[in-house]
């Protein structure tokens, strides 16, 4: 099947827009690759502080022989997800040796739990995290020992982080190594229900936290389709995962067959043998257009809105929120996981999962099959399906058809003819919106604005009973220059119980939604934010507000001349400044890009005065 126009068009618009910043990019990764094994290269003080507590590996780390793997770890025992990596590195220094090689832990990176910080004053850290995440990846593969690189990380910044960190040592073949979902909890249908009435004070704390633990309540990642398990969508589109590796259950012969693997793979393609398949070369801007289809496709989390620019930037690609909705318009909706529809992921894997996808998006033409995965092959291998054949590792086909046309679907009969995610643009600046969540009946709302500084004044505003009628709620100086850009996660069953009221509202924002962004229609990552001048400062309660996610436009209906004689609001930012560790992250606020650059503050260039 030759490849979808739009998907050739957007591909080569970012392969034209790029050259130049690609091509610095891939010769700075040519000049840091090595002959022989990264640490023959080291001074003999250098090399032996590399290996004084190698104990079994030491002799082969001392001789030069065999490639030596980094493994990056995001392993903590509060995040569930991250919690069965503990063992990990003991399986993959095992399987390094069996394979002639050495593996060591070059460093740990933080890994915050956006669950646990929902709605606390935490939450201000957890983009910036991203950042730190990287930052703290580079420090790890620093000390030129290294050959490979094994990614042990899941959730919603880290697997972002990590591999923002990884591609600036791109001559290195990097595999990420994820753990897997929680077995299924309680049906998500009926969390949201309790929430609501929660929200509404029909459900007590206690019934609330019943439902909570219900759903939130083993090892492995959670079970909707949020950002964390989006993230392994990606992984497994751009050819970063052995196949098939992303929703395999925690603490399993296969989740553990596929982590000896990853690393055995990892040394056989290093630039010590005959496939060797650096990072650099793996995410190209083929990879990155797989990412922005996959994730259009499966309806994944908004964050990605922000990351996939971050991260095609670290390799040296320029995308926008233009080729983003270009995509997610030619691209049909193939899965109905929650908060897109009521199935969690282990349903999904089961009705055929990713791999059910990836092949029907081939065969239709949206995805580039000819990338370098990691596992040595293209991306139509990337579809197979792992299992275990007594004790050994194979793969098969996936499902030639879904197992449940409720869950996933193929090519011939999407749930929708477009993607989940849209590009907003008018005189209130850009925005992402997604839809695959909203009603047809929702997208779309002409509404008064009630404008709000902080997403508890709405909520306050809610339980006095302020919020009657059709409006658009307006929650600004939420951007990453203002706070670090929070999710707005607590207000979507307050916004939900209102529309099941009868009520039309939408939010409109320069915060965040996260992937469990819900059935409400929210316009958010303002660009330019609040804090930077953009057009949120300057609303007043009362304007009103035409959002139109069909369209693609977002507009406040205020005569010309009197929108440009208003003066924009100022905030106090001073709350934002400090405690939590938020004084720490002060140079991030200030050197921050805009959401759509990414909402990140590496990329700084150092030859400006």
């Amino acid at each position: 099947m030759p490849l979808h126009p739009v998907v050739e068009r957007v591909t080569a618009r970012i392969a034209d827009r790029s050259r130049a910043t690609r091509a610095a990019y891939l010769a700075r990764m040519e000049a840091q690759r090595t002959d022989g094994p990264a640490r023959r290269a080291l001074a003999c003080g250098n090399l032996a502080h590399g290996f004084a507590a190698a104990g079994t590996d030491k002799a082969g780390l001392r001789a030069g022989a065999g490639g030596n793997i980094g493994i990056v770890t995001a392993y903590n025992d509060m995040l569930s997800a991250h919690q069965p990596m503990e063992q990990y590195p003991t399986l993959v220094r095992m399987a390094a040796r069996n394979a002639g090689g050495s593996a060591q832990v070059a460093g740990g990176v933080p890994a915050m739990c956006d669950g646990v910080t929902q709605g606390r004053t935490g939450m201000e850290l957890s983009l910036f995290s991203r950042d730190a995440i990287a930052m703290a990846t580079a420090v790890s593969l620093s000390h030129e020992m290294f050959d490979a690189a094994l990614m042990l990380g899941v959730c919603d910044k880290i697997v972002p982080g990590l591999l923002i960190g990884a591609l600036s040592f791109g001559h290195l073949p990097v595999v990420f190594v994820p753990a897997g979902p929680m077995p299924s909890g309680i049906p998500n249908k009926q969390k949201a229900e309790v929430r609501q009435r929660y929200a509404l004070g029909q459900a007590s704390r206690e019934e609330l936290l019943d439902a909570e633990a219900a759903s939130y309540h083993a090892p492995g990642t959670c079970t909707f389709y949020g950002t964390a398990n989006s993230n392994q969508m990606l992984m497994e589109v751009m050819g970063l995962h052995l196949p098939g590796s992303a929703f395999v259950p925690p603490n399993t012969p296969l989740r553990d067959a596929l982590t000896v693997a990853a690393a055995d793979q990892a040394l056989r393609i290093t630039a010590l043998g005959e496939d060797y398949r650096p990072l650099a070369r793996t995410v190209d801007e083929k990879a990155i257009v797989n990412a922005m289809v996959g994730l259009a496709a499966t309806g994944g989390s908004t964050n990605h809105a922000l990351h996939l620019v971050a991260i095609a930037r670290a390799a040296g690609l320029r995308i926008d929120w233009d080729d983003l909705d270009e995509l997610s318009q030619a691209t049909p909706l193939l899965a109905r996981v929650y908060p897109n529809g009521s199935a969690d992921v282990n349903q999904f894997q089961a009705a055929g999962g990713l791999g059910l996808v990836i092949r029907e998006l081939i065969d239709a033409g949206l995805l580039h099959p000819d990338i370098a995965c990691v596992h040595g092959g293209d991306l139509r291998q990337q579809a197979l399906e792992p299992w275990l054949d007594d004790l050994t590792l194979r793969w098969r086909e996936p499902p030639t058809q879904s197992r449940d046309a409720d869950i996933v679907r193929g090519v011939a009969d999407p749930f929708d003819r477009e993607g989940g995610l849209r590009r907003l643009q008018g005189n209130l600046g850009r925005a992402v919106v997604k839809v695959s969540a909203v009603a047809p009946e929702f997208r779309r709302i002409e509404a008064p604005a009630r404008v709000f500084d902080s997403q508890d004044a709405l909520l306050a505003a809610f339980k006095a009973d302020q919020l009657a009628g059709d409006f658009v709620a307006v929650v600004r100086w939420q951007g990453p220059r203002a706070n670090g850009m929070p999710e707005l996660h607590k207000l979507t069953p307050t916004l939900a119980a209102l529309q099941d009221r009868g009520q039309r509202v939408a939010l409109l924002t320069d915060g965040r939604m996260s992937g469990a962004s819900g059935k409400v229609l929210a316009a958010i990552h303002v660009s330019p934010e609040a804090a930077s001048g953009g057009a949120l400062a300057k609303l007043r309660d009362g304007d009103r507000v035409r959002i139109d996610a069909e369209a693609g436009t977002m507009d406040v209906l205020v005569a010309e001349a009197e929108w440009q004689a208003r003066t924009p609001d100022q905030a106090d930012l001073s709350g934002n400044r400090s405690g939590h560790g938020r004084e720490l992250f002060a140079v991030m606020r200030a050197q921050v890009g805009p959401a759509e650059q990414g909402a990140c503050a590496l990329f700084v260039d150092e030859d400006t005065p």
